[in-house]
């Protein structure tokens, strides 16, 4: 099913959606953060077509959110994550905290998120002040940015 293309959309979250919208593609992520490095994990975990998992792969890294890197200077390679890709995180942990509130599993948490170091479980993700507090929906308004001006834009593939 062929899908509309947000590319010409002067709104981040399209622009965003565009790189990372694609039904895979966040799971993909998803599994470079729990440390899957290699075609063959990706593909027994998720179950995907070979072919779709490259196109996939191919895509992430066109976008420099993956990078292949050589294992043992030999002629096999592993994907991982590069600064574009580890900074979805945040983006991840909304959206299973989201899933958990939303769609729970009967028998309980799914998943916990603690701190390496205390083991405490993480604070939820949200809007924070400047101050360190965090804020409602109520607490917040968008204001008109100078990237807004009215124009479409065309995002460079670099």
């Amino acid at each position: 099913m062929k899908h509309t293309s947000f590319e010409d959309m002067n709104c981040s979250i399209a622009q965003s959606m565009e790189i990372v919208g694609e039904r895979w593609s966040l799971l993909i992520i998803r599994d470079c953060f729990d440390g899957l490095r290699r075609f063959g994990q990706f593909q027994r975990k998720l179950g995907i077509a070979k072919n779709i998992l490259s196109n996939r792969l191919n895509r992430l890294i066109d976008e420099g959110i993956l990078e292949k890197q050589p294992i043992d200077g030999g002629a096999q390679q592993e994907y991982v994550l590069t600064q574009k890709g580890i900074d979805l995180f945040p983006v991840l942990m909304s959206l299973m905290q989201w899933g958990d509130k939303y769609m729970p599993n009967p028998e309980g948490q799914r998943m916990y998120v603690v701190e390496s170091k205390t083991g405490k479980l993480i604070q939820g993700v949200g809007a924070i002040s400047a101050s360190g507090e965090p804020l409602e929906l109520n607490d917040l308004q968008q204001v008109k940015g100078p990237g807004l001006g009215g124009k479409r834009i065309r995002r460079s593939r670099s």
